[in-house]
């Protein structure tokens, strides 16, 4: 396989970190260009006694998009290494997401983290880097925490 466009999922955890220089490394093995992706997941409203909804403030979108770019960056510029980067921030829940930005952006190969929680907190929750893996129309590089990436 020939990859020409990776797309990196990324967070703000050590998973997501050694996704990140995976990623990387793959684009610079394959000369692949690279989006990074994070997911911003939406603010459950909030009920106010009297059954209303609270209104959610959109300062608080326009916050996590600023975070969610300085994250992007932080990346890039920790493992980059001169790679040609885009940077994809949406507002989604985060296995639909990360496939939805894949499919538009046109990616190869996704490279995502995954703490590899087991157990009833895995039952309960889910895993997302499963859910790209069942869903995504291109290959996914899953990268268990406990890997060692050097």
């Amino acid at each position: 396989m020939n990859f020409k466009k990776i797309l990196i999922a990324v967070d703000n955890s050590t998973c997501s970190e050694k996704a990140a220089k995976a990623g990387y490394d793959m684009a610079e093995t394959f000369g692949a260009e690279v989006a990074l992706v994070n997911i911003i997941e939406p603010i459950p409203a909030n009920v106010n006694p009297d059954l209303t909804l609270a209104p959610v403030f959109l300062e608080t979108y326009d916050n996590s998009e600023e975070n969610s770019h300085l994250l992007l960056k932080e990346m890039e510029a920790k493992y980059g290494n001169g790679i040609t980067t885009t940077y994809l921030s949406v507002v989604d829940t985060a296995a639909h997401g990360i496939i939805q930005q894949s499919d538009e952006w046109g990616s190869d190969l996704i490279v995502i983290g995954t703490y590899g929680r087991t157990g009833l907190y895995h039952f309960l929750m889910g895993s997302v880097a499963e859910h790209v893996a069942r869903k995504s129309a291109c290959p996914v590089l899953i990268i268990p925490n406990k890997c060692d990436v050097d």
